[in-house]
This record gives structure tokens, sequence and C-alpha cells, in this order.
């Protein structure tokens, strides 16, 4: 079983991001609990919605079954509550990863194409039962925190911030140390199958690997004399 924490606008211009939180949320959880990966998952970028940078929510899974959630999600309350950035809108939300509602996953495709508001998610929550908190400010963050729950729960929406051991292989590595790290595949655009060569990753830091159909897949285009890592959401 797996649980999701997500949790978005926690910084503000110039302070951590909310996935640098998410990490530190991850790494106090981890002392009790595997963590299975944090993924980045972006949302509309709109004139109307207020966002410190790109306007993406942060999840958390965690491998842990239903009867840690409120647990976990009173030690993330905690770290987000001592960790965010003032002047931020915290939302944090948190759910069993097998049973989100098909309305909260659709809320969260919705958040990725429309304009949705802090009343909607909060009335969602309470109707579907999931954890859903403001936790400062105005506390919009809810809408992009359940979002976040919402695409999560898809299996194939959204980058990996965290996996395995990728954040330790910078931005030239190889696509054996990538599968390695904990990259299930690597793969060009049209499907074909990567298993070696030179890796580099041209945005300067590790290979940001996507989720498609639960699993962590690298897609990677010919340079040279080996692989470019693209960076998809």
């Amino acid at each position: 079983m797996s649980l999701l924490i997500a949790l978005d606008d926690t910084d503000m211009p110039g302070t951590p991001g909310t996935g640098r939180l998410a990490r530190s949320i991850a790494a106090a959880i981890a002392v009790r609990f595997p963590i299975m990966g944090i993924t980045r998952h972006q949302l509309l970028v709109d004139p109307a919605i207020p966002y410190t940078s790109h306007n993406s929510s942060a999840v958390i899974s965690v491998e842990a079954g239903i009867e840690a959630l409120g647990s976990l999600a009173g030690l993330a309350r905690g770290l987000v509550l001592d960790g965010f950035a003032e002047g931020a809108d915290p939302g944090l939300a948190a759910a069993d990863a097998g049973a989100v509602p098909s309305a909260v996953v659709a809320f969260g495709l919705d958040a990725k194409r429309r304009v949705l508001t802090q009343t909607q998610a909060l009335a969602l929550a309470r109707n579907t039962g999931v954890l859903l908190e403001p936790l400062g400010g105005t506390g919009g963050g809810v809408i992009g925190a359940l979002a976040g729950i919402g695409l999560a729960a898809t299996g194939s929406d959204g980058r990996y911030l965290e996996l395995g051991s990728i954040r330790a292989l910078g931005p030239e590595a190889t696509v054996e140390g990538a599968l390695a790290a904990g990259v299930a595949e690597v793969v060009t655009p049209d499907g074909q199958a990567v298993t070696a060569g030179r890796l580099v990753c041209d945005h300067g830091k590790g290979p940001k690997p996507a989720v498609i159909r639960g699993r962590p897949v690298l897609f990677v285009e010919a340079c040279g004399d080996g692989w470019i890592a693209l960076r998809r959401d």
C-alpha cells in the first residue's frame, strides 16, 4: 500500500521552493517508512492564478498502510508550518493512493486547464473524505495540493523530483547509472529502448524521469556519442 502527501504554495520569490520542502518532509518520513518518490505536477499557468514561479505542486509517495495516514499527515503539517516562507499560502493534502476518488482525479486534471477556487477544493475534500488543510496566509495552496493528489493517482502525470539515488547522478552520468539509480526504463520519444551510453542533462541537474503508467521513464535523444536527457512533465 502507498500513501500520497501533497503540498503547494509554500515558497516566495527568493526562497527555497516547495520541492525542497517536500524533500525535507520525505527525509523525516523515511525514518519510519520507505519513500517511493517525490513527483512534480504542473498546473495551469494563468494571470488569474497567484503562484510563485511555475504553479506546480509536489507529491510524496510513501510505502505505508492507511493506518499511518494521520500520523504522517501530522508530521508533514508540522514541517510545513515550520518551513513555509512568510507571505506564502500553503496547503497540504493526504490520501490513500489506491482509494483516491474519481472526482479528485477529475479536479487534478481540471487544474491543468482551467482556474479553480479554494472553495471548490475544500468542498470536494469534505465530500470525498480526502484530508485537505490550509496552513497559512490565504490557504490558496489547497487547490494545488488537492490537484496533486488527483494527478499523482493517475500514475501518468508529472516527473520525479526525487527517486532512488537519481539526485546523486549530476548533469553528466550514464544510462547504466540512471537505470541503477531507480529509473525503470530509458527510451527515445519514438519508443526505442536505450540501455547504455553517456547521458547528459542540459538543464544542469540530474535526470528527471517522467511518470508513465506508474513507472519512472526517462526520455532521451541522441547527442553526439551519447544521449541527452529530456525533461517532460
